[in-house]
C-alpha cells in the first residue's frame, strides 16, 4: 500500500492485530512450540507466550540466544509460518475488535493495522475482522528491518498515512507494542487479551489498560481513543 501523500494533518489511530483484535497469541506459541521442537529446540510455553508480539526477527533471539547458528532461522520462520497458516480460516475476532475500529474511523481516526505479522498472516486477519471499509493501511514484517519492539513499525504505520507521532495512538496487548509506541513517540492502550498482566502492562508504561476491546469501545469516549486534536 502506497505512503500517504496529502498536505493535511492527520490523526492515527494503530491497532496491533495478534492479541489484540483477534484472538492468536496462544496460536502463535503452539505453533512457535512446535516449529522449535522440529529443529531440536525444547522452550516452555510459557517462554514462548511471553515472546510473542515480537517480530520473528528477534524471538528467536529472545527464545534460543543472539549467539546462536543462525542457519535454521529461515527455516524456524517457514515452520513456524506452515503451523499457524492451518487456523486460518478459523480465526475469529475479540468481541467489538470490528466495531472499535468502526468507531475510531467515525471519531476522526485514520485506522491503521500496524502488525509485525508476515502479509500472509495480516491478510488473513484481514478476512477474520472484516473491517475493510474503515482501515487506511497496514503493515507486515517485511516493511521494515527491525520489528517490535523496535519503533520502526510504528513509525513506518505512520508514514503510510502521513500522521505524526503527536497526534496518534497505539492500541496493543503486550510489554513489546508499549516500548515500541513509546520509542516512537506515542502513548499505547493496552488490552489484556494477549494474556499478558494488567500490572505488567501499566509497569511498561500503558497509557490506560482495559480488559478487551468491546471494553475499550464501550469507554472509547472518555479513553485516549476519544476524538483526535486538531
Amino acid at each position: 500500500m502506497a505512503a500517504h501523500t496529502g498536505q493535511e494533518r492527520r490523526s492515527a489511530a494503530l491497532f496491533d492485530l495478534d492479541g489484540t483484535l483477534v484472538d492468536t497469541t496462544y496460536l502463535h506459541t503452539l505453533a512457535w512450540w512446535q516449529a522449535l521442537r522440529q529443529h531440536g529446540h525444547e522452550v516452555p510455553m510459557a517462554r514462548i507466550h511471553r515472546a510473542i508480539g515480537m517480530g520473528a526477527d528477534r524471538i528467536l533471539d529472545e527464545l534460543i540466544g543472539p549467539s546462536r547458528s543462525r542457519s535454521d532461522d529461515e527455516s524456524l520462520a517457514d515452520a513456524h509460518g506452515t503451523l499457524y497458516a492451518v487456523w486460518y480460516d478459523a480465526l475469529r475476532p475479540f468481541e467489538g475488535a470490528a466495531d472499535l475500529l468502526r468507531a475510531a474511523a467515525a471519531r476522526g481516526w485514520t485506522v491503521v493495522l500496524a502488525s509485525s505479522a508476515s502479509e500472509d498472516e495480516v491478510a488473513a486477519i484481514r478476512r477474520a475482522l472484516d473491517a475493510d471499509e474503515v482501515i487506511a493501511a497496514a503493515t507486515a514484517g517485511g516493511d521494515v528491518d527491525s520489528t517490535k519492539p523496535a519503533p520502526d513499525l510504528v513509525e513506518r504505520a505512520l508514514e503510510k498515512v502521513g500522521a505524526e507521532a503527536d497526534n496518534a495512538v497505539f492500541v496493543g496487548d503486550t510489554v513489546w507494542d508499549i516500548e515500541a509506541a513509546g520509542r516512537a513517540g506515542l502513548p499505547c492502550v493496552a488490552l489484556l487479551t494477549g494474556g499478558t498482566s494488567r500490572g505488567e502492562l501499566e509497569k511498561a508504561g500503558a497509557a490506560a489498560v482495559y480488559e478487551d476491546a468491546a471494553e475499550l469501545l464501550r469507554g472509547i469516549d472518555t479513553s485516549p481513543l476519544g476524538r483526535p486534536g486538531p
